[in-house]
């Protein structure tokens, strides 16, 4: 027995809204569950097709239907504003899998094929994956079985190695909140570089603009003398996003040979340590401040 039914959800003015929104909302409270490595969720509970057909009852007139397609649309403003996650569009495909002999077992089995597109702030996204699910009276049970995720082409290559881990694991919550974190991350760290190429001009350098991932700092007193902070932003095996700053340095070999103290060779070293006591912006300021002369840094305050 197969039956397949479509529904189209474009933008924010959305048709059939009930129905994409809490299956968008069904399937991001699944994922977070079963969505790890496909795993499965058994629990009482509505299938994604009656769900929509409960929510469909009980509109007395248009003007309710009206007045609730707002309330959803103001919700749907609200997260995107609070996650920086917005969905362009979304579409659902239902398959009803269920045999003859298991309607005889009243056992319902269903596959959902999902597609949608969006953005995260700067950083857009397609997804499409498929959530099995299978109910009898006592429980449902779900499972994403399939997860392919396109990316458009960005200067971040820390996301390619991400995303293929997310598709492996078929983790959809994963994917979703780690992008938020690193998308954030991104922006701090554009600010960042562009706070002090604003207040220190001539000393900071950024090869690549604002969205480089290395700064470089040139020392006021001693040509060709600079180091170079390396800001990565990585997402380890479990999603978490985590900030990781290197110091490199560019000095003469006449420089190297006067440091008996080996205070060049310690240089990286000691910034880790600093990250650690003072944080990002406060290091940043002091090795740019170190590297500047007393009369360079006032003229720029």
């Amino acid at each position: 027995m197969e039956k397949e039914e479509w529904d189209r959800v474009p933008g924010f003015h959305l048709r059939r809204i009930t129905a994409g929104r809490r299956s968008a909302r069904c399937a991001a409270r699944r994922a977070s569950s079963c969505g790890r490595g496909g795993g499965h969720l058994s629990r009482p509970g509505k299938s994604f097709q009656e769900i929509y057909q409960s929510d469909s009852e009980g509109w007395e007139s248009s003007k309710d239907l009206r007045s609730h397609l707002g309330h959803l649309e103001s919700e749907i403003l609200f997260l995107s504003t609070l996650t920086g996650i917005k969905i362009r569009n979304y579409s659902k495909k239902t398959k009803d899998l269920t045999s003859t002999e298991m309607t005889e077992k009243s056992i319902k089995k269903v596959l959902q094929r999902h597609r949608l597109s969006g953005n995260c702030h700067m950083i857009t996204f397609q997804l499409e994956f498929q959530i099995l699910e299978i109910q009898n009276k006592k429980s449902l049970s779900s499972v994403i079985t399939d997860l392919n995720i396109i990316m458009e082409p960005t200067e971040y290559s820390e996301l390619s190695e991400f995303v293929s881990r997310a598709e492996e694991r078929r983790d959809l919550f994963m994917f979703f909140r780690s992008l938020r974190f690193f998308v954030e991350w991104c922006e701090y760290r554009k600010r960042t570089f562009k706070h002090f190429k604003e207040k220190y001009p001539e000393a900071v350098h950024l090869a690549e603009g604002a969205a480089s991932s290395c700064m470089g700092v040139r020392s006021a007193s001693q040509p060709g003398f600079e180091v170079v902070i390396v800001w990565r932003i990585q997402i380890d095996d479990e999603g978490k996003v985590l900030p990781k700053l290197d110091l490199l340095t560019q000095v003469p070999q006449r420089v190297l040979e006067l440091d008996k103290n080996r205070v060049i060779e310690t240089a990286p070293l000691g910034f880790r340590n600093l990250l650690g006591v003072l944080g990002i912006e406060a290091t940043l300021e002091s090795l740019i401040k170190l590297l500047c002369t007393e009369e360079h840094a006032r003229s720029r305050h």
